[in-house]
């Protein structure tokens, strides 16, 4: 029995070792797919936080090159205006994607500065640029309504914190002549077709504009559409550049 029992017992060894192949490959794959699912996910986190940072690093690096530009380009003090509060010079509407401005909320950070353009189009302002004007809304001191939007949730997400600012908070656009500077007043949400909000007087279509007001539009949830975040802010002033950058900059906490 001796010598023919050990050939029967390779020989079973034999037929059961493709099945374990088998099982060796399935389990292969099962490491490869789950290698490949944390990949992703990291990508992903990547795109939704890493990347927004650096994007949003950089927009705030070419904004301050640009109001460095403004800081340094020769004042000419307007004497012929009367002392006091100084009237907001009218600005022209923007060219699609044309840069005409900074926009700085002191709540969101000592460094938090975006360009403004013209337009609302993803490929030609908001990706690239970082934030934009609803065109036909008012201009920065104009009555009506002064009407931009950002991302939230991507390139740079320049209105990711949209929703923390505070009654009080200072909104400031600065312009090659001076600043601009509104308070913000509240927050509400709407339904992405809600375009009322751009009205002259948000939400009130048989009402005329006597106010100078500020909207800014983001989606909501950050990371999602379902709805869009709106906040609105009352104009307070304009100061020239010739007398230098306004107190709200630097106390605009409220």
């Amino acid at each position: 029995m001796s010598t023919v029992d050990p050939p029967r017992t390779r020989r079973a060894s034999r037929r059961r070792s493709p099945r374990r192949r088998g099982i060796s490959v399935v389990g292969l794959l099962g490491d490869l797919l789950l290698t490949a699912g944390v990949v992703v996910l990291l990508f992903v986190g990547w795109q939704l936080w890493i990347g927004d940072a650096i994007i949003g690093a950089q927009f705030k690096s070419e904004a301050g090159e640009l109001t460095e530009e403004w800081a340094a380009a020769p004042v000419t003090p307007d004497t012929s205006v009367a002392p006091g509060p100084a009237e907001p010079p009218a600005l022209a509407q923007p060219g699609n994607g044309e840069v005409f401005g900074v926009l700085r909320i002191p709540r969101l950070g000592p460094d938090y500065q975006f360009k403004l353009a013209g337009g609302v189009s993803t490929s030609v302002t908001l990706d690239p640029i970082g934030i934009g004007h609803y065109p036909d809304t008012a201009m920065p001191g104009q009555e009506g309504n002064f009407a931009v939007a950002g991302h939230r949730g991507s390139h740079g997400a320049p209105f990711a914190d949209l929703p923390t600012l505070r009654i009080g908070d200072a909104v400031v656009i600065e312009t090659p002549n001076g600043w601009y500077t509104y308070r913000f007043r509240n927050l509400e949400y709407v339904r992405p077709d809600g375009v009322q909000v751009l009205l002259p007087v948000p939400q009130q279509p048989e009402v005329q504009a006597t106010d100078k007001l500020i909207t800014m539009t983001t989606c909501s949830p950050r990371f999602g559409s379902t709805e869009r975040a709106i906040a609105y802010g009352v104009f307070e002033s304009y100061t020239p550049r010739a007398d230098g950058p306004p107190a709200s900059l630097s106390t605009g906490v409220a």
